[in-house]
C-alpha cells in the first residue's frame, strides 16, 4: 500500500478517535448538541462545562501521546535499542521524586515544605535531571554508559520514593498514588498551549535531523564518513526527549508504554526505518493510541473511571510482546 494512503488511514483514525473520545463517557452528548456547543450557540447549556472538560482532556491525550511517541522514537534511535522508552534516562523518575518530596516529605519530617504546585515540582525535578544528563553525556561520551547511568538513577529514585511512602501518612500516600496513576483531565488552557508549543518546536527541529538519523541507521562510522557530528546529534535528541518527557510528566503524570510501543507499531505498519516517515507517523499514531486508551479508561456508559496509566500498560505490554514475536 502506498505511503500516502497509509498516512490517510492513520489521520482518519486520529480524527475518529478524537471525536469518539469527546462523545464517550457516563453522559452521552448527542451529535446535534455537540455541534451547537462547538459553534457557540448553546453556551448556557448544562452540558457545556462537560463538553469543555472532555475537549481539553482529548487535546491533552493527543499531545501526551504524540510527545511520548516522538521521545520514544528518539531514544530508540540514540541507543539503537528496540526496548528503550522515553523514561529510560530517569527524567520522569526525577519528576516523580520531586512530587513525592512535596507530598510525602512534609508529612514525615514535620517541616513546612514550601507550598508549590505539583506541576512546578515535577518541572524542577525533570529540569535538574536533564541538566545532569547533559553533563553526564559530555563526560561519558557513549550512549551505552549514559543508558546504564539513567537506569540506575531511576532505580535509586524509586527506592527513595518507596522509603518516603513507607513512613508517610495514608492520606498523603493516597494523593501521591493518584498522581502517579496519571491524569489527562483538569488541564488549564495555558498548559495545553505550552505542551503544543514544545511539541511543535520539537517536531520542526527533528525534521532538520532526518538526514542524520537515517545515516545513523547504518552505523556511527558511516555517519561520520558523511560528515555528521554524531555526538551533537545525540545530544540534541537527548535534550528534546528530556524536555518532552518532563513536560508530559509535569502536566499528566508518568504515562507508561506509549512511547515504547508506538515506534514499533509505526515501523511495522509502514514497513520502513526512514525517519521522514517515522517522525510524523509516530506523532499521529501516538495520539491515536492515547485517545483510544482514554476512551477505555472512561468506561463508556458507566460512572467509573480507570487510571489512564494502568490502561496504557494493559494494552501496551501485550502489544510490545506481540511485536517482538512478529519481528522475531
Amino acid at each position: 500500500m502506498n505511503v500516502k494512503y497509509k498516512f490517510l488511514i492513520i489521520i482518519s483514525l486520529l480524527i475518529i478517535c478524537f471525536l469518539l473520545d469527546i462523545f464517550s463517557g457516563s453522559v452521552f452528548i448527542h451529535p446535534h448538541e455537540w455541534w451547537s456547543l462547538l459553534s457557540g450557540n448553546d453556551t448556557e447549556s448544562t452540558i457545556f462545562p462537560l463538553f469543555i472538560y472532555r475537549l481539553h482532556k482529548a487535546e491533552t491525550a493527543l499531545l501526551v501521546g504524540a510527545s511520548l511517541s516522538l521521545s520514544g522514537l528518539f531514544m530508540q534511535s540514540v541507543f539503537k535499542n528496540p526496548i528503550v522508552g522515553p523514561y529510560v534516562l530517569g527524567t520522569s523518575s526525577a519528576a516523580s521524586l520531586s512530587v513525592a518530596i512535596i507530598i510525602l516529605g512534609g508529612a514525615i519530617t514535620g517541616f513546612n515544605i514550601p507550598e508549590i504546585s505539583l506541576v512546578t515540582a515535577a518541572i524542577i525535578g525533570s529540569t535538574f535531571s536533564l541538566i545532569v544528563i547533559i553533563i553526564l553525556y559530555y563526560r561519558l561520551k557513549t550512549p551505552l554508559n549514559l543508558l546504564i547511568t539513567g537506569l540506575m538513577f531511576g532505580i535509586f529514585a524509586g527506592a527513595l520514593i518507596n522509603i518516603l511512602s513507607y513512613f508517610t501518612q495514608a492520606q498523603n500516600l493516597q494523593q501521591f498514588v493518584f498522581w502517579s496513576m496519571g491524569n489527562l483531565g483538569n488541564q488549564a488552557s495555558s498548559h495545553l498551549i505550552i505542551m503544543t508549543l514544545i511539541l511543535l518546536i520539537s517536531f520542526v527541529s527533528s525534521l532538520f535531523l532526518v538526514k542524520n538519523l537515517n545515516a545513523l541507521l547504518l552505523g556511527e562510522n558511516y555517519a561520520k564518513s558523511m560528515g555528521i557530528n554524531v555526538y551533537y546529534t545525540n545530544m540534541f535528541l537527548l535534550i528534546i526527549s528530556g524536555i518532552l518527557v518532563g513536560i508530559v510528566t509535569a502536566y499528566a503524570g508518568p504515562i507508561a508504554f506509549v512511547g515504547l510501543a508506538v515506534p514499533h507499531i509505526v515501523r511495522l505498519f509502514f514497513n520502513t526505518y526512514l525517519h521522514q516517515i517515522l517522525i510524523p507517523a509516530s506523532l499521529i499514531t501516538g495520539g491515536i493510541l492515547m485517545l483510544f486508551c482514554d476512551m477505555i479508561a472512561q468506561v463508556p456508559g458507566s460512572s467509573l473511571s480507570l487510571p489512564i496509566n494502568s490502561v496504557t500498560a494493559i494494552f501496551g505490554a501485550p502489544l510490545v510482546v506481540y511485536l517482538i514475536f512478529k519481528r522475531k
